[in-house]
């Protein structure tokens, strides 16, 4: 069984942005990422703080706006707007969840298309559906470069994603739509779910339970990818695969920690780079 190490690709994957910036820095541009934190979140901060880690070792330049739990959505709402007329900044990041005051959708839908490197406005979301250019969800196309950089086909393959969340499961199935994968889309309603499953060349855990998928949904000699992170008691990080059951079936697999996770943060630094070329 093939262990596919999210770590080393997602290095890969910074390494390469980083001579990008290097390059584009010689000819006098600065690529800019503006990171916006609103609240205390103890997880937020810490994800904040991997993403400004990332942006000083590739070169790019991030300017972070920490603002307190008490802001108003009028106020978040215009800094948006002042970040999206500065021509130095190239990509907006706000980190969720907000505050519960504040209306999530109003402000993925206030950043610009062309800043937008998370790929959630609805802009991007569209050029994706039809195949246009534009910023990928950072999590689905890291999926994708993990796949392309371990050679495991995707072209004609059965490939089946559990989970249809707006910022995993839809641009999942869209863009192995995309790698010429025939692809099946399961949820929470979804009847024979095992059997479905069992029909996957590539199984796409994204369904937020821990441990749910265990041999009993996988194909002998079929490649899963694990997008859930869960911290249990003690501590201990797992994912929506029980990795030890089902690695003694699976082809390939993503572990966690280091599978999915490190390419969400690498593939966030190559969207910052790329603009919309």
């Amino acid at each position: 069984m093939k262990i596919i190490d999210g770590k080393a690709i997602s290095q890969q994957i910074k390494d390469e942005v980083k001579e990008k910036v290097a390059a584009m820095a010689a000819e006098g541009k600065q690529v800019c990422l503006a990171v916006i934190l609103v609240g205390e979140d103890p997880a937020s901060q810490v994800y904040v703080g991997n993403k400004k880690k990332a942006c000083e070792y590739t070169g790019i330049r991030s300017e972070s706006f920490e603002l307190p739990e008490s802001t108003t959505q009028e106020e978040l709402l215009k800094l948006i707007d002042e970040l999206n007329g500065r021509d130095d900044i190239n990509g907006i990041l706000v980190q969720l969840p907000l505050p519960k005051h504040i209306d999530e959708k109003a402000v993925i839908n206030a950043i610009s298309a062309d800043k937008d490197v998370d790929g959630f406005h609805p802009e991007s979301v569209g050029r994706l559906s039809i195949g246009d250019k534009g910023f990928l969800p950072c999590t689905p196309a890291g999926v994708i470069e993990l796949l392309k950089r371990s050679d495991i086909p995707m072209s004609g393959k059965h490939c089946v994603v559990i989970g249809r969340s707006n910022i995993v499961g839809k641009p999942m199935a869209l863009l192995m739509l995309r790698q010429n994968a025939t692809v099946t889309i399961c949820h929470s309603k979804t009847e024979n779910l095992k059997e479905i499953c069992k029909q996957a060349d590539i199984l796409i855990a994204a369904v937020g339970k821990p441990k749910m998928i265990d041999s009993s949904y996988v194909k002998e000699g079929a490649t899963v990818i694990d997008v859930g992170i869960h911290r249990l008691e003690g501590k201990k990080l797992c994912g929506d695969v029980d990795f030890d059951d089902v690695s003694k079936v699976a082809g390939a697999m993503t572990p966690v920690p280091g599978g999915v996770g490190p390419m969400t943060i690498a593939m966030l630094m190559k969207n910052c780079a790329q603009g919309i070329d």
